[in-house]
Order: structure tokens, then C-alpha cells, then sequence
């Protein structure tokens, strides 16, 4: 996929906020096609709402977001849905419902208002429970599963809908480490083997260095900045947008910036 010639997904002199608050102001972002884009930041920093904007889910106080260059808030919703799929923290779903169930919400925007689930539609469920590795686990209840297996079954479901751009805000929150790994590892191959553009916000920073193409760090109601990973996570940058001091070194298996961050002198240490 080329990402050069025009980006598919972008913002310009973009303000967000509230009637009297401005969360974000005179932000501009470029999303690259084909790659993964983690947005960091300090809690409150904006980061999230930023995300919603993307997604049109939060319509600016000024600025545009654009879809193919054209305002997204001009874009019909179903061309919304077939172009991009937004995953909220901890999404909820009604009890008792299977995991094959909820990725059939995913083949709604492709279909009409009246018309029935196809082989086409059931092809495609099938292939998106496959690639989240849930076809053996695909009528049991969402809710009898782990907390990884239930992102997964989200990430299907927006798998099925089959949308080339994926917005997920904070998809590892509430995991323990290895299911953290496993959901950020399979937006890695939807990535690699899809090509689909994905925007995430992530806290571990580690995560963001050996995850992400590019990073987003929020801070002080802008975009402090942007870059690849190796070039951006600098011990001065962890500072200004986090307000801690931190050891940035490269990863003894990959050569990714590894942050470690620092015990301040200040506080007292345990026996």
C-alpha cells in the first residue's frame, strides 16, 4: 500500500473540548496508510478523544477531520462503517450473547436494511473468528471467556466488517501481561498479512517502541510530536510529556528503545 501520494486518514488546525474546555487545540495529524500509529500520552491528556474524533464519534469545536480528503462529517455513515471500525474501552455487550453473534454485527454495514445473512456474510465471519484464532470457541458466550479472548472477540467482530482502518482505544487495558501480547501480537499480523491501518492508544511506552510504526505523543493540549519510535522515545521527550525521568536503551532482542523509567530521589526507599 502506498502512503505517500495522499494519507487516508488525517486532521488539520483541529480543536477539541467541551463548550468552555478545549481538551486538543490547533492539532494537526497525519495517520500513514498501512501502518500502526500509537497515541501516548499522560491521563487527561487528550489522547482518547483525539482517537473519537478520527473516528467521528467526537465532532470538533474547529478544524476538519478528512477520509480521502474529504471532511468526515460529510462522508454518509454507512461509507463510515465500511472504512472504519472504532473499538472503545471494555466494550459492552448484552448477556448471553455468542462470540459468532457478535462478529455478525460486523457484516451490518454491508448489508440492506432488510436483507438476510448470506454464505458471502458467513464466509467471512468464519475467516475473521480464524484469524483471531476463536473458531473453536465461536458459539460459547462472550461472557464465559478471559478477558483476551474477549478483545479478540471485539477484533473480530471488526474484522467481519471488514474496514481497511482500525481505531482502538487502550486495547491491553484491564489485561494481564500475556494477554496483552497476544492481542497487541494479532494487531501486529492484521497489519503485516492486511495491510490495514491501525491507531491505538497504548500507555506502555514499551509497548508503543515495539509495537507501533509511528507514535503520537499528546501533551500540553497539542501534539508534543510525532515520529518513529526509535527517534521519538528520548529520556527528554518522557520527561516533557510525562513528567518523570526515565533510561531510554535499545532492546537486548530487537534493538526497539527500551524505557526504563527512574525511582525519584525524593522518594524514600523500602527495606
Amino acid at each position: 500500500m502506498n502512503d505517500v501520494a495522499q494519507p487516508r486518514l488525517s486532521a488539520k488546525s483541529l480543536t477539541l473540548g467541551y463548550t468552555t474546555t478545549k481538551v486538543l487545540e490547533n492539532v494537526d495529524v497525519t495517520i500513514p496508510v498501512g501502518k500502526i500509529t500509537a497515541l501516548i500520552g499522560a491521563n487527561g491528556s487528550g489522547k482518547s478523544t483525539l482517537l473519537r474524533a478520527l473516528g467521528r464519534i467526537v465532532r470538533p469545536l474547529d478544524g476538519v477531520v478528512t477520509l480521502d480528503g474529504k471532511a468526515i462529517a460529510t462522508v454518509p455513515g454507512r461509507v463510515i462503517a465500511q472504512t472504519l471500525a472504532l473499538l472503545p474501552q471494555s466494550p459492552a455487550s448484552p448477556d448471553g450473547l455468542t462470540v459468532r453473534q457478535l462478529c455478525r454485527f460486523g457484516r451490518h454495514p454491508h448489508k440492506g436494511l432488510l436483507s438476510r445473512t448470506t454464505r458471502q456474510d458467513e464466509e467471512i465471519v468464519e475467516a475473521s473468528l480464524v484469524a483471531t484464532g476463536l473458531a473453536g470457541l465461536a458459539d460459547r458466550p462472550l461472557d464465559r471467556l478471559s478477558g483476551g479472548q474477549r478483545q479478540r472477540a471485539w477484533i473480530a467482530m471488526a474484522l467481519a466488517q471488514e474496514t481497511p482502518i482500525l481505531l482502538l482505544d487502550e486495547p491491553t487495558t484491564y489485561l494481564d501481561i500475556a494477554h496483552q501480547l497476544e492481542v497487541l501480537q494479532l494487531l501486529k499480523e492484521l497489519n503485516e498479512t492486511a495491510g490495514r491501518t491501525i491507531v491505538m492508544v497504548v500507555h506502555d511506552l514499551n509497548h508503543a517502541a515495539q509495537y507501533a510504526d509511528q507514535i503520537i505523543a499528546v501533551a500540553g493540549g497539542g501534539i508534543h510530536a510525532a515520529g518513529r519510535p526509535a527517534d521519538l522515545l528520548k529520556p527528554e521527550l518522557i520527561r516533557a510529556v510525562f513528567g518523570i525521568d526515565a533510561m531510554v536503551i535499545p532492546h537486548p532482542a530487537d534493538g526497539t528503545p527500551l524505557c526504563l523509567p527512574l525511582m525519584r530521589s525524593s522518594v524514600p526507599m523500602l527495606a
